[in-house]
């Protein structure tokens, strides 16, 4: 048969007649690829042939009395995908080699099977391998079904004997239809079996759990249409060589994108860690300058993180800044602000600035924390540890409020902690909890002359 050449955007997927250096559609650079495809590949899939598709119903004829969220067994993942998977979802599971996502999914199965029967479909181990670390992890559910496959019909086939309420596939890029001549991993590939898993779970109410790999900027290799297909895009983050894993929803169809699921690397898998303030806290360094305790929401959860800074003389023509789980651009601007409003000559200094645990923060309600242990380091001088401090800096140095003011002060009292900073409010109304001090501060001057004056 005829074969015809196509191109591909690798972003958007959109599709060209010949190759380009950037595409047309979302501007990328070097992003197109080519596929060979015949023209009957362009054919939709068996299900949506004539006759066999669903009639158009109003909004009242569809019935949603009937609970469509199961739990998984795991609270902080349950939390990330908005109170449980849904029936029919697809949800990809993003993240790095070795970061755990295999091992989520397997963990999961236990709980599940008591009630659900599970279609593990692999294309990376085979069977015994599987078995090897499911023993290791606990899992023995008879209602686990394994399928060391690669060839999207036959996984069809086995899903359709077996009638699964729940399908595991690990991974997306290892998977390959027989109609496509390209090879597993292509883009064409990519989108026929995300697209082929889509009808499965929408037509049969099976909920679709799919690992992808990423790429070396940390997004999920293949076309970036893949995660606009499903209806969840879990990702993964946190340093292998750390214990601890942060698992964040990056797009959800079913609940908030804000929540964070927390998780330690043991021995025998995954294990929740359901207050990760504690755990962010643990081994802080008492009474050292250039640390600062602030509190930022992650969803609904309030969390206490740690953000230390050192500012030290640089030995360059051009001072080094470093910003690890802080956005960098945001902590170039809290130096320029330190240095302008704060009064501090720090332009000849080098500025080093982390956050522990492995959290990312984004939230601006983190700069009056960044700011004080940055002028901290500078000084030399240690902030109390029993401070926490909140409020968004704006560029003349002043403090803004940050949201839901009064959860994030409960949340600090709760771990002991008796002081707190925050901008100064408007409003008269907040109530304090019992054992805190709240200090209200206008901007940034004010702060330093209050906890850093010699």
């Amino acid at each position: 048969m005829k074969q015809k050449k196509t191109f591909y955007c690798t972003e958007c997927g959109n599709e060209f007649p010949k190759w380009s250096g950037q595409c047309s559609a979302c501007g990328a650079w070097n992003s197109i690829v080519e596929q060979t495809f015949s023209r009957e590949e362009r054919m939709p899939s068996s299900g949506g042939a004539k006759g066999h598709g669903q009639r158009p119903v109003t909004l009242d004829e569809v019935d949603i009395t009937e609970e469509i969220r199961f739990e998984t067994g795991m609270g902080e993942l349950d939390r990330v995908l908005g109170g449980g998977a849904v029936e029919g979802s697809l949800v990809l599971v993003g993240g790095a080699p070795g970061i755990g996502k295999s091992t989520l999914l397997l963990q999961i199965c236990q709980y599940i099977g008591e009630d659900h029967k599970i279609l593990y479909v692999t294309g990376e181990e085979s069977q015994r391998q599987l078995k090897m670390r499911a023993q290791r992890l606990g899992v023995n559910t008879p209602n686990l079904l394994i399928l060391s496959e690669t060839d999207m019909g036959e996984i069809l086939s086995a899903t359709d004997a077996v009638k699964p309420e729940m399908l595991i596939v690990d991974s997306i890029q290892t998977l390959f239809s027989a109609e496509l001549t390209s090879a597993p991993g292509s883009v064409g590939q990519v989108k026929e079996c995300t697209m082929t898993l889509m009808r499965l779970a929408k037509n049969t109410g099976i909920t679709v759990f799919v690992i992808g790999h990423v790429n070396k900027e940390g997004a999920i290799a293949g076309p970036k249409v893949l995660e606009h297909m499903v209806d969840c895009v879990l990702y993964f983050e946190g340093d292998e060589s750390a214990s601890y894993r942060i698992l964040r929803a990056a797009k959800n169809r079913f609940g908030s994108t804000n929540e964070i699921g927390v998780f330690e690397m043991a021995q025998r898998g995954l294990v929740e860690v359901p207050n990760p303030s504690e755990l962010l806290l643990s081994g802080r360094p008492q009474n050292t300058p250039g640390t600062c305790v602030t509190c930022v929401m992650e969803g609904s959860r309030p969390v206490l993180a740690e953000i230390q800074a050192l500012l030290t003389a640089t030995s360059f023509n051009v001072p080094r800044r470093t910003s690890n789980g802080l956005d960098y651009s945001r902590a170039m601007l809290l130096l320029a602000v330190l240095e302008k409003r704060g009064g501090l000559r720090i332009g000849g200094a080098d500025a080093y600035i982390n956050v522990i645990g492995g959290l990312y923060i984004n939230e601006p309600a983190a700069d009056l924390a960044a700011v004080l242990a940055m002028a901290s380091s500078y000084r030399d001088i240690p902030i109390p540890d029993d401070l926490v401090a909140i409020g968004e800096v704006g560029l003349t140095g002043e403090l803004r409020a940050a949201s839901q003011l009064e959860l994030r002060l409960s949340e600090i009292a709760r771990h002991g902690f008796k002081k707190a900073l925050i901008p100064k409010l408007r409003r008269n109304s907040l109530t304090a909890p019992s054992g805190l001090t709240v200090y209200e501060v206008k901007n940034i001057r004010e702060a330093m002359e209050l906890l850093l004056a010699n």
